[in-house]
């Protein structure tokens, strides 16, 4: 019998010739009733997306997360300049807001991000810059995590520290964080952020890793490398975060290799999460049955590979409708219209992305 990985690869290689054609896209959207989050958790994953709170007021959005979406991530309202705006002074009563919203929704809750080199409050990096010791992140990230102990399911703990173009042997990102402290500042914020609340799930998270090209198969070997290290020390990272932002009509996803850069994840030990898909249709055509086809067959052609690894606990989109979405440029606007990116248009209606997750969902091998 031939396995799952090999059927898929057959199935993709059909759909690619002729995408028009294949049944799933041909039978529309909307063909399967039951929704997202009930079909991940049929096979042991969580379904959902990025959140905020000024989407929230639009009550048909709201009432479309609530039935889809079995987990909330805040789409910023946890970022720190929001969160610490002057030197010790927390707010985090919009990141609480959402909570509140995904709790009476029976969703669960994960944070994004502790320690990141953007998004930062002005303050902080000629604070950094200042500091002998860790203490100027360390202590955000317990004040954080103890804020939110034992009601989070995950956390991404250090977002972005890979740029191999940067230059580094080791494939860091040449920021403000590894000028002051080196590669250590990583291993200090996974260990603090365990201290505070040991059962949550710490992921590393970051982007470029699912499609072909050199700079991403240099993406891979340096994410590979920062994890293998991390884990040989001891350090208590959980996961590994694929951010997931793909294109409809640029950089394909090479399956193969990141189908084996998965095993190499699952040999460690680690649970994958894919936490901010989106498909940039850039480039496509003016036509919107074509661009939904084309950005739903990148989804299918992601979540083959990532679903098939039985290390994958989750899958969130980043935002859930098109509603919030704009044109780049007034030309775009006038030919193209707003993109396509997620799972619902900007009437809150399914898309065929919607209907691709749905399939991949249920066709997803049980954990």
């Amino acid at each position: 019998m031939m396995n799952r990985r090999a059927i898929l690869g057959g199935l993709a290689a059909a759909t690619c010739a002729a995408p028009a054609a294949a049944d799933w896209l041909r039978a529309g959207v909307g063909d399967n009733d039951t929704p997202l989050r009930t079909l991940a958790v049929s096979r042991g994953l969580r379904f959902g997306a990025a959140n905020n709170n000024f989407w929230l007021r639009d009550a048909d959005f709201a009432q479309a997360c609530a039935r889809d979406c079995g987990i909330l991530v805040p789409e910023y309202e946890l970022k720190r300049d929001l969160t610490e705006p002057s030197q010790g002074e927390y707010d985090f009563s919009a990141s609480d807001a959402l909570l509140d919203y995904a709790q009476k929704n029976g969703m669960l809750f994960r944070g994004h991000p502790l320690v990141w080199y953007a998004s930062n409050p002005d303050w902080l990096e000629p604070a950094v810059a200042a500091v002998k010791g860790e203490t100027i992140f360390t202590d955000y990230v317990r004040h954080a995590v103890l804020h939110y102990r034992g009601r989070m399911h995950s956390w991404d703990v250090v977002n972005e520290a890979i740029e191999p173009k940067d230059g580094r042997a080791d494939g860091l990102r040449d920021s403000f964080w590894v000028r002051r402290f080196g590669p250590s500042y990583i291993d200090h914020a996974f260990h603090a952020a365990h201290d505070c609340d040991p059962n949550t799930l710490l992921v590393y998270n970051d982007y470029g890793l699912e499609q072909a090209g050199p700079a991403n198969d240099a993406r891979r070997r340096a994410t590979l490398a920062l994890l293998e290290r991390l884990t040989a020390k001891g350090v208590p990272v959980g996961g590994l975060g694929l951010q997931a932002h793909i294109n409809a009509f640029g950089r394909t996803i090479d399956q193969t290799k990141l189908a084996a850069f998965l095993d190499a994840v699952q040999s460690m030990g680690l649970r994958i999460l894919v936490t901010e898909h989106d498909v940039d249709d850039t480039g496509g055509p003016s036509d919107i049955a074509s661009r939904d086809r084309a950005v739903a067959d990148a989804t299918r052609r992601l979540l083959d590979v990532v679903l098939d690894n039985t290390a994958t606990v989750a899958v969130l989109t980043w935002g859930y409708s098109d509603r919030f979405l704009k044109a780049e440029s007034t030309r775009d606007q006038l030919l193209r219209g707003n993109p396509r990116s997620l799972p619902l248009d900007e009437a809150m209606r399914p898309t065929p992305m919607h209907a691709a997750l749905a399939r991949a969902l249920a066709g997803a091998r049980k954990r």
